[in-house]
């Protein structure tokens, strides 16, 4: 806008021109007044109110979003976990337990899926990122799910066979329960060594009777073990069930099986001696499952009716070959066969 100066001599107002040199300084000004006044409504919306910008605003409002979904996701993740845990927890101390099979280890079940910087990208995020923490226990859960189907598998495979299991497991006394002829003695757990003194751990269960007295298998199984020794058990045999469980029957005078032989519960596999570190005739019955020796009155009825186990006597007679256990051609035999 032009500037008008009253001129005395012609007492006219007339257009007075500024100096070019203003023209470029007030561009400048005017430049710097702007710039200062958009920095100091920056600085008011930002640190005195407080206020995000637009963009920032609605980048906050997306991630919040995000957060919430992987809050969500992660409470899902615990309890699909702890669902799984008790999953785990119930096939290792019911199902797996009454199968005789083992645990499976923590380290197999929370071992990691195989690939070279499988999580690279998502540790470019950081280490504390939720996402990538999610998806680590993701990937953890479907391994372990994974490793449960197939235990899942093996115990249900078994559970098919249970009948089979039910006639594996030992759980008849390995003599004729007649209280007038046989008597326990020495029981499972701490006592005083009968032949050197001092305390020892009996791993098993003495019935004293008479000498040549049968023994009886006390579940189907193998013999994994027919031995004869002058020392510590005697005559022994080791008969594995399956299922994790094995029985040993020692200090035998008589030996009716072979190493390999098939076996069915109640059918004679031995005659009652004193054989061994023994101080009279009697039968060491012991019962290990798991590896672990335990209890063996857990796993009888020293009760049951005679006439109930003389039947399970006469049916296994019945269903051997006359002679069977008791021919030494029949062992032999037996024993070559079980080593081709």
């Amino acid at each position: 806008m032009p500037k008008y100066v009253l001129n005395p001599e012609t007492l006219l107002y007339e257009e007075q021109e500024a100096p070019r040199y203003l023209h470029p300084v007030r561009i400048v000004v005017a430049v710097l007044a702007a710039a200062g006044f958009v920095l100091l409504y920056f600085w008011l919306y930002t640190s005195v109110f407080h206020w995000d910008l637009p963009r920032t605003a609605m980048l906050k409002r997306k991630a919040a979003a995000w957060e919430a979904k992987m809050e969500v996701l992660s409470n899902r993740l615990d309890l699909y976990d702890r669902t799984l845990t008790g999953i785990e927890q119930r096939d290792d101390e019911v199902y797996r337990s009454i199968y005789g099979l083992g645990e499976i280890p923590d380290a197999v079940k929370n071992s990691g899926l195989g690939g070279i910087n499988r999580y690279a990208e998502l540790d470019r995020l950081g280490t504390n990122s939720s996402l990538g923490w999610s998806v680590r226990r993701l990937d953890n859960l479907t391994k372990r799910v994974y490793i449960q189907g197939k235990a899942l598998d093996e115990v249900g495979q078994l559970a098919r066979s249970a009948g089979d299991m039910l006639a594996c497991v030992p759980s008849v006394p390995p003599l004729l329960p007649d209280h007038r002829k046989v008597l326990l003695s020495s029981g499972f757990g701490l006592r005083t060594d009968p032949v050197f003194g001092g305390g020892e751990a009996h791993g098993g269960q003495d019935l004293a009777t008479d000498s040549g007295t049968p023994v009886y298998a006390t579940g189907d199984g193998v013999v994994t073990l027919a031995e004869f020794k002058t020392n510590g058990y005697g005559n022994q045999v080791v008969i594995n069930h399956g299922y994790g469980y094995e029985t040993r029957y020692a200090h035998l005078s008589v030996m009716t099986v072979v190493e390999g032989m098939t076996v069915k519960r109640g059918e004679q596999i031995g005659n009652v001696g004193t054989t061994g570190k023994s101080t009279g005739p009697h039968l060491h019955y012991e019962v290990v499952y798991r590896g672990n020796r335990v209890n063996p009155m857990n796993y009888m009825d020293f009760n049951m009716p005679l006439e109930e186990y003389r039947a399970m006597i006469s049916t296994r007679k019945e269903e051997s070959p006359k002679g069977r256990r008791t021919s030494t051609t029949e062992l032999l035999r037996r024993s070559r066969r079980g080593n081709e």
